[in-house]
């Protein structure tokens, strides 16, 4: 009876075991079928680098129609790569999460027939994507590959590029430049949707009328800008008034006077919630200049007549020059081979080649800027609440010259000493925030009081929140321009080290950020922290972790097998 009553309950208990398994079973299954149509992420990284900000919530939310992205890395990569094409798809499931409206597909642009690649590529060149070459070096054999890191977002007839992968700073390792590419990802997919979104572009005027900067000298900033503003120039003595419709105003590289009539305008502008980027030379002084016959050269000072303006909004442009050891190059002579002259590259103090530090959207992860003989800002307390922040500033190697030093290329005959730049982290662009005091507080007259109030106009003694920004540096917008060839290079371009600096992206990002404040640009300021393996451990230890990774599992199943087979004879033998 009792060996009996053992056969049922073994009977019944395995049968018990079975319903569990199979219950269990359909439980994984169904919560697999329901997972596949819903996609959720708890994110318990330090960084938060899988949680979107607010304002690329808030933009997603508000996409109405389908806006589809195609994603031009599909294919096989090597391990950086793959790393950006997975945080491109996982961008772009978050980006789903939020709005189902947002779809998007891998295209790989070196499948098919090498006709159909070459017509691929024909038409990625019209739209202005540039591929990039890879070098894979593999089982000790180095190969290239063309890749596109470019995603093309579309909504509607209309279509922005996205480049993916930021520039290759020179020093800069390639996982450094990778993971700064990561982490913008948010921010370039939300910018060209919010581009895309915009049903009427916003208004940028450039100055002219004092000197500025021509227009075949922005015209490679120009175009850009136009991609999503409308751009245009105004003579400042032409007209009555600055119009609100002006969602920002562009002082670019002025070389004259401006009057109090002008100043009123702009004042006035800012008083009622006008945007500025000052771009000010300070001091007249040029490459050219001090290639003149001569021993030397005195820069003086541009009588601008700008400086009581600046002043009084917080900051003040002065008359020296920096110098950095960190700054680009220029050819200099260094002799003759028969009758053929000889040329070297030397630094070129005077012209800083700043990597930006400070934390702003603006310039997170920027490349290095070119700036042009700048100047030291200093900050100054205002009367209102103005909030100041430094956006470029020299290096700890920099050290400051006054206006009434002579200039000449003897700097170069000797090494740089050190000691002798001792005055570090000058700074160069400044950006101000807040409530601004007008210039003209007290020093209307009743006269024009009468004046302003017949054009319907009001005198504003305090401006409303509103921002600008200040660059003590002109050319940082210009870019050079041969009226013999009609050749123009871009914004940024170093004709001597064939390298292009960020220029152009610092003053979009300057443009989108006095213009929409922080919005979008928040996701700029994202950091993905770089882990990088030691990679000299990981060579010597190679065989020993595969090793590792083999055997230990196998080792752990069968530890568990035996442990089970134990505790089951122990069981029932004791039973």
């Amino acid at each position: 009876m009792k060996l009996l009553s053992d056969k049922k309950g073994n009977k019944s208990s395995g049968s018990h075991r079975l319903t569990q398994a199979v219950m269990l079973a359909l439980v994984l299954i169904l919560l697999n079928i329901i997972s596949s149509y819903f996609f959720f992420r708890i994110d318990l990284t330090g960084d938060k680098r899988y949680t979107l900000t607010e304002p690329t919530k808030n933009l997603l939310k508000g996409v109405k129609d389908i806006i589809s992205v195609k994603v031009l890395l599909d294919g096989e990569f090597p391990a950086g790569f793959k790393r950006l094409q997975q945080s491109a798809k996982e961008m772009l499931d978050d980006f789903r999460s939020v709005n189902p409206n947002i779809t998007y597909d891998f295209q790989d642009p070196n499948a098919g027939t090498p006709e159909q690649i070459n017509d691929m590529r024909a038409k990625f060149k019209e739209l202005g994507i540039i591929p990039t070459n890879l070098r894979i070096q593999q089982d000790n054999k180095t190969e290239e590959k063309i890749i596109f890191p470019y995603a093309i977002v579309n909504y509607g007839t209309r279509k922005y590029i996205v480049n993916l992968l930021e520039s290759n700073v020179a020093g800069t390792s390639p996982e450094v430049v990778l993971n700064n590419s990561v982490g913008l990802l948010e921010y370039k997919f939300a910018n060209a949707i919010q581009k895309l979104l915009k049903r009427e572009k916003q208004n940028i005027l450039f100055t002219a009328g004092h000197g500025e900067l021509q227009q075949l000298e922005t015209t490679d900033l120009e175009s850009t800008l136009r991609e999503s503003y409308n751009t245009g120039r105004v003579n400042l003595d032409t007209i009555v008034q600055i119009k609100n419709a002006i969602d920002l105003l562009i002082v670019a590289r002025p070389r004259t006077e401006f009057d109090e009539k002008t100043k009123f305008k702009i004042d006035q502008y800012v008083m009622n919630g006008g945007k500025v980027l000052w771009l000010i030379d300070k001091l007249a002084v040029s490459l050219d200049s001090l290639r003149r016959p001569g021993n030397a050269y005195v820069p003086y000072d541009y009588s601008l007549n700008l400086d009581d303006m600046l002043f009084k909004y917080g900051v003040r442009i002065q008359n020296n020059l920096i110098l950095d050891m960190e700054c680009s190059k220029i050819p200099l002579q260094t002799g003759m081979i028969g009758n053929t002259p000889q040329y070297d590259q030397f630094p070129w103090y005077y012209f800083p080649a700043v990597m930006p530090k400070s934390n702003n959207p603006i310039v997170k992860s920027l490349d290095r800027v070119n700036l042009y003989f700048p100047s030291t800002i200093d900050t100054i307390q205002t009367k209102t609440p103005v909030k100041k922040e430094i956006l470029l500033a020299s290096s700890k190697y920099s050290r400051l010259q006054p206006n009434t030093s002579r200039l000449n290329f003897e700097v170069l005959r000797y090494d740089p000493e050190p000691e002798r730049f001792n005055k570090p982290y000058q700074p160069m662009a400044v950006l101000l925030e807040g409530k601004f005091p007008s210039l003209f507080e007290n020093r209307v007259s009743p006269e024009m009081e009468a004046g302003l109030k017949e054009l319907g106009m009001k005198f504003e003694a305090v401006s409303k929140e509103t921002r600008m920004i200040v660059v003590s540096d002109g050319d940082i917008a210009r870019n050079s321009f041969n009226p013999a060839t009609g050749e123009m290079r871009p914004l940024g371009f170093n004709q001597y080290e064939r390298r292009v600096y960020a220029n152009k992206n610092f003053l979009i990002n300057c443009v989108d950020y006095l213009i929409e404040g922080r919005g979008i640009i928040e996701a700029r300021a994202r950091e993905v922290k770089l882990r990088l393996l030691d990679t000299v451990k990981v060579r010597d230890e190679k065989g020993f972790w595969q090793l590792i990774n083999v055997l230990l599992p196998v080792v752990l199943l069968v530890l568990a097998g035996m442990s089970y087979f134990w505790f089951r004879k122990k069981r029932y033998a004791s039973n």
